[in-house]
């Protein structure tokens, strides 16, 4: 097995080879790469999924599968990436100085990218193709549960990028999917250029408290969606059910409903029926409410626990209550969101403009499902994830979050 700290010194030495590279042409060879492998790779994740089937929630099992459809989801989004603009070298702004000189502010690669993540291999062709596009080396250290998946596809990526003369070492996948390894990846100063943490709130908080290198926080959502008074009753149901349930185990899904009073006998009973009934008689998965008090009176439910309102689910679970209008939501968005993605349901111009300015999340919506909080939904391709906080990065990282910058100054013999 190879050392985590081997695999970091390689990606640091093969990353330079990026800069004169034809990294469009890389990513199509990658791409091709991943769909000729495609039977490797899902024989590698069954053996992940048979390993864990008993163990693992529905929702998060779906996390971690394969099919055919999402390995050419993942070609294309990889395709997508070669086809936008290069970031590297753009000037973000030019000054000239009374004494002559001329200073450039340009875009360049952060280095070496560390992501760790769960679950998902999908991120593993995500964050290559962002982090090679961006000219960066990238170093993947993915949960034990996907190993076997996550293996292959980088097998799949070296081959893309050997075959296009670039060092396969430019993609490394950490071997080692002890906590020691992620350690390892937190505090490799000289090496890790940025870490970026994918995952549940445990793994976040864990690299924001241990990490020694650059570290982003990303990830963790308690998304809201608040139906204000005056909203589309019909549109809010169609809204609500897609944003819980089009896949529960991702991080931009609902959490927490907030209903305005005055329409909250008329709406929750409609909603239960939308969410329950009617999915069960479709073979569809129930969504279980869980209800504050007030919303307890007006329909049946599971009550709300003391920590129901601040939980990432992750699973067909609505956390239900009801307000007394925008403020209120508002107030109660501020205390429980982790400003991810929340959204206003209304037909109230004021009501939306108060919203958007006042929740401080990274995504704010307005008559929309927060599943749109995504780099591919976003116009960038695909995502390295979504950052929660405000310094550098906010929200999709797509490749312009990848670069940092550099000055470079021209003169003509200028002395100070």
């Amino acid at each position: 097995m190879q050392t985590t700290k081997a695999i970091l010194e390689a990606a640091k030495q093969a990353a330079p080879a990026l800069a004169s590279a034809e990294k469009d042409k890389a990513l199509e060879a990658i791409a091709s790469s991943l769909l000729a492998s495609k039977e490797d790779i899902l024989r590698e994740n069954r053996a992940d999924i048979d390993a864990v089937r008993d163990t693992m929630s529905q929702s998060m099992l779906d996390r971690l599968t394969l099919t055919e459809d999402r390995i050419a989801g993942m070609a294309q989004g990889i395709r997508e990436v070669a086809a936008l603009p290069d970031p590297v070298g753009r000037v973000l702004s030019r000054t000239e100085r009374p004494n002559g000189l001329v200073i450039e502010k340009v875009s360049v690669p952060m280095g070496l990218i560390c992501i760790i993540y769960e679950s998902r291999p999908n991120v593993t062709s995500d964050a290559a193709a962002l982090g090679l596009k961006s000219g960066n080396a990238v170093v993947l250290r993915g949960g034990k549960e996907a190993y076997r998946s996550n293996a292959a596809i980088v097998r799949a990526i070296r081959a893309g990028l050997e075959a296009s003369g670039l060092p396969g070492a430019l993609v490394g996948l950490v071997e080692d999917t002890s906590r020691a390894s992620a350690r390892e990846l937190m505090e490799a100063e000289g090496l890790v250029d940025l870490l970026i943490p994918r995952g549940g709130a445990g793994l976040i908080r864990s690299c924001v408290e241990n990490a020694k290198v650059p570290c982003i926080q990303t990830g963790t959502g308690i998304c809201h969606i608040y139906v204000d008074e005056s909203a589309d009753l019909d549109k809010a149901l169609d809204i609500i059910e897609n944003a819980k349930t089009s896949r529960p185990s991702v991080c931009n899904a609902e959490e927490v409903l907030l209903v305005h009073a005055a329409i909250a006998p008329a709406f929750l009973p409609r909603l239960r029926t939308r969410l329950t009934e009617d999915r069960a008689a479709k073979g569809l998965p129930e969504v279980e409410l869980r209800l504050d008090r007030a919303a307890a009176a007006i329909i049946p439910g599971t009550p709300a626990g003391e920590r129901d309102f601040d939980t990432e689910f992750l699973d067909y679970i609505l956390a239900v209550g009801i307000v007394d209008g925008v403020d209120a939501a508002i107030t109660h968005i501020a205390r429980h969101s982790t400003g991810h993605s929340d959204a206003i349901l209304t037909r109230d111009g004021a009501a939306a403009e108060k919203f958007t300015r006042l929740v401080d999340s990274a995504a704010v919506y307005v008559n929309a499902s927060t599943r749109f909080t995504d780099g591919g939904e976003f116009g960038l391709g695909c995502e390295m994830g979504i950052s929660t906080q405000k310094l550098h990065a906010r929200g999709p990282m797509g490749l312009q979050e990848l670069n940092t910058y550099k000055y470079i100054v021209r003169g003509s013999g200028q002395i100070r």
